[in-house]
This record gives structure tokens, C-alpha cells and sequence, in this order.
């Protein structure tokens, strides 16, 4: 975990509920990660909650007494912010307003906040400030209740409109005056993908904090922001790499995370574009999480909404440096050996096996470990994709062995 300096943190408590779907042990996962979203967009957590229900309250997602329970710690410690780990309705969080005296967020509301404050571009602020639209427009409700009707006067008698439909066509408008800007923008974007020619795309996806970023620094030689918190990169980078005298363009893209917002997915769908239009993908994990596994299947849902789930992949299993296991004592005859008792040995002799030789690579991004055969891995698998293409170009790219740096 990242050093904390607490001093300038909004006090911030995380809530999670335990059901049928989600066991207590998920939930911890959730909430440990909730966390780190917290602590990304300026908050600092000071206590977590959690109930077990059947289904979430329709009314006000948790039960009474926990409400209750909660209302009275945020009273007494001063607390600023509730963030709920699963997204709430316009009603729970209207309701949950009227009896907790604080900000109320739910986990959609804290990564488009992310989003809002890592946006650098023009195009990046114009999509994350679609995604907030769409969010708010629901949840327009009990935000200005201090009118019920706009003032009347000469011809504004009658029913009139009320002040919350106004807004609601403000933002209406707004989402649509949006849309057309992020149209124009594609279009900039897809002229700039044909002016590239008919050099392979290899794309880099993975989780959020993957170290997709530093491996596109050490691969390409550029100066892409690095920060070890979550979504630190927005905007796509796409720059020309040569590897030997093989050159191709690689592009970094936004991070993916679980109970990633629809209203994002919607928004950021032009930036997949880059991963839509790519050759071959790096599929970027992070070994040294212990919910690696569930971040492949996150990033694997993602890419199959975007249709492309069928393309080249080669699995780069990044941060061995820091990749640890829990140990059992030989003396020891309870504890049941569980995934997280693997070394990376035994790892490889799972799954990974099944993904093929040439489709698995373990590095390390920051310490450049097993690097050549990074290179070596990418440059046969782009390779093999130019020679498909272009025939005639199969002499100028000999094997990886045989072909010279320029």
C-alpha cells in the first residue's frame, strides 16, 4: 500500500453489504480496493461497515439499526464522506441524504470523481464530464428542493414548469451538446488512425495499476505519466516503437476495474477504439495482487463487450519483483494449501499452461527482468502479423535471433 500522509484527507468511511452473491471474504476484496479509490481521490478511510442482507433495502440500500449505527459514527468522529462500494439508486441515495448528515457516494460516483480530476485532454474532460451527465441527470431529484415552481408573472401563469425540469433540460441539453463534440472528436481521431498506414497496432490493456504505463516507458523508450495509483493514465498514448528493425505502434490505454460504470464504458468507448482497431494485445496482469485472477476476468469481460475478446493475445504477468506467497510450516496439518500458498512455479503449472509457451511471459516492468524475452515474444508476434500482410516484406524481418538492431 501507498505511505499515507493524512493531513489534507477528508475523513471518509467505506460500506459494503454481505448477500447470497457476495460472500464476506469478496466483500473484504471489494472494500480493500474501495479503499484505494478513497485514498486515490483524496480521501482517507477511518472505519469500515458492513451488514449481510438478502438483497440491498430498496428504500435505503441497508437496514435501520446500521443506518442508524452509522449516522452516529459520522457524528461523533466528524466524518465527511460515506462512500457505498456498490452503485446506488437516485432514490437510497435521496433517502440516505435526508438522515446522514454528510456527502453520500457510491463507488460510480467516487471513480467518475477520479476521472474528473486525472483528465488532462480536452477530448478526456469532454467524455468523463458525458459520463457525470449521465450519472446526474436521474438524481436532478432533491438536489434543489428550496423552489417548487419557477416564479410566476404575465404569462407564466398556470402549472408552469418546475425548477427541477429546467435543470433536467439543462442537462439534457448539455449531454447532447456533448455528444456531438465527441462525434467531431472521433472523427479527428479516426482520420489520425488511417493517416498511420498499415503499421501493426499492438495494444496494452489490463487492470488499473498494472504497470501498463511503465512497461509502455521501458518498451518505447517515452515519457508516459507513471504513478502508482489507480486510473493515473486517461488519455491514450500512441507511439512508434522499433524492436531490432521491426517497427510497429504501441498504444497505452485506460486502466479497467470491476463494477467499472456503464455510464465510463458508454463515454470512454472511442478511446477502446485503440484497442478495437489493435493487431495484438498485452494483456498486463499484476501477479503480486492476490485477486490477479479476478482482474483477467474483469479485463476479459470488458474486452468481450467490446468485441475484442477473439485478437492475438500474449499474457505478460508483470511485477514478479514484488510477487509473494503465504507459507504453510511443515509442522502445520490444518491450514488447507489454497492458490495463495502457490509460488510462481506452481502458478505456471496451472492455468497459465493451457495459454501456450509462446502466449505467457513473467516480468518485471521496473527492474527489466526477463526483458528480452519480452522483446523477443513481441517482436515474433508482430512479426508473423506483417508477414501475413505485406509477403514480400518477409526478408527484410528475419528471425529475432538472426535480425540486427537498428
Amino acid at each position: 500500500m501507498l505511505e499515507k500522509n493524512s493531513s489534507n484527507f477528508e475523513k471518509t468511511i467505506v460500506v459494503g453489504i454481505v448477500t447470497q452473491n457476495q460472500s464476506e471474504e469478496k466483500l473484504q476484496e471489494y472494500l480493500d480496493e474501495l479503499e484505494f479509490l478513497t485514498f486515490t481521490a483524496g480521501g482517507e478511510v477511518i472505519k469500515r461497515f458492513h451488514q449481510k442482507l438478502e438483497k440491498p433495502n430498496p428504500k435505503t440500500f441497508l437496514g435501520t439499526g446500521k443506518i442508524e449505527e452509522i449516522n452516529l459514527f459520522v457524528k461523533n468522529n466528524a466524518v465527511s464522506t460515506v462512500i457505498f462500494d456498490d452503485e446506488l439508486s437516485p432514490s437510497q441515495q435521496k433517502n440516505l441524504s435526508k438522515i446522514i448528515d454528510c456527502k453520500i457516494l457510491d463507488r460510480t460516483n467516487l471513480i467518475l470523481d477520479i476521472f474528473a480530476q486525472r483528465a488532462e485532454t480536452s477530448y478526456a474532460r469532454t467524455q468523463v464530464e458525458l459520463a457525470q451527465c449521465q450519472y446526474l441527470l436521474p438524481r436532478l431529484s432533491g438536489l434543489w428542493t428550496h423552489l417548487e415552481r419557477q416564479k410566476g408573472g404575465i404569462g407564466l401563469r398556470g402549472p408552469g414548469e418546475t425548477e427541477i425540469e429546467t435543470d433536467r433540460r439543462i442537462v439534457r441539453d448539455r449531454i447532447a451538446l456533448l455528444k456531438e463534440k465527441i462525434k467531431t472528436i472521433d472523427k479527428q481521431m479516426a482520420v489520425q488512425r488511417s493517416n498511420r498506414g498499415a503499421m501493426v497496432r499492438v495494444a496494452l490493456v489490463g487492470y488499473t495499476n498494472v504497470g501498463k504505463s511503465t512497461l509502455m516507458n521501458a518498451i518505447g523508450k517515452s515519457d508516459v505519466f507513471v504513478e502508482n495509483k489507480l486510473f493515473a493514465t486517461l488519455d491514450t498514448t500512441v507511439r512508434k516503437v522499433v524492436i531490432k528493425n521491426l517497427p510497429f505502434l504501441l498504444s497505452d490505454t485506460v486502466g479497467f476495474i470491476r463494477k467499472l460504470p456503464t455510464q465510463l464504458i458508454e463515454s470512454f468507448k472511442s478511446t477502446l477504439d485503440e484497442v478495437r482497431e489493435a493487431d495484438l494485445l498485452l494483456h498486463v496482469v499484476d501477479i503480486s495482487h492476490q485477486d490477479f485472477e479476478d482482474h483477467i476476468q474483469s479485463v476479459n469481460q470488458i474486452l468481450m463487450d467490446i468485441k475484442s475478446n477473439n485478437k492475438p493475445t500474449i499474457m505478460v504477468f508483470n511485477k514478479i519483483d514484488a510477487f509473494k506467497n503465504l507459507s504453510i510450516d511443515s509442522d502445520d496439518l490444518i491450514t488447507e494449501k489454497t492458490t495463495k500458498h502457490y509460488t510462481l512455479e506452481e502458478w505456471k503449472k496451472t492455468w497459465m499452461n493451457n495459454v501456450g509457451e509462446k502466449n505467457t511471459l513473467f516480468i518485471s516492468a521496473t527492474h527489466k527482468e526477463n526483458f528480452e524475452e519480452l522483446r523477443e515474444k513481441i517482436y515474433e508476434a508482430v512479426r508473423e502479423i506483417h508477414i501475413t500482410r505485406f509477403p514480400y516484406n518477409k526478408f527484410l524481418y528475419p528471425d529475432y535471433k538472426d535480425a540486427v538492431e537498428d
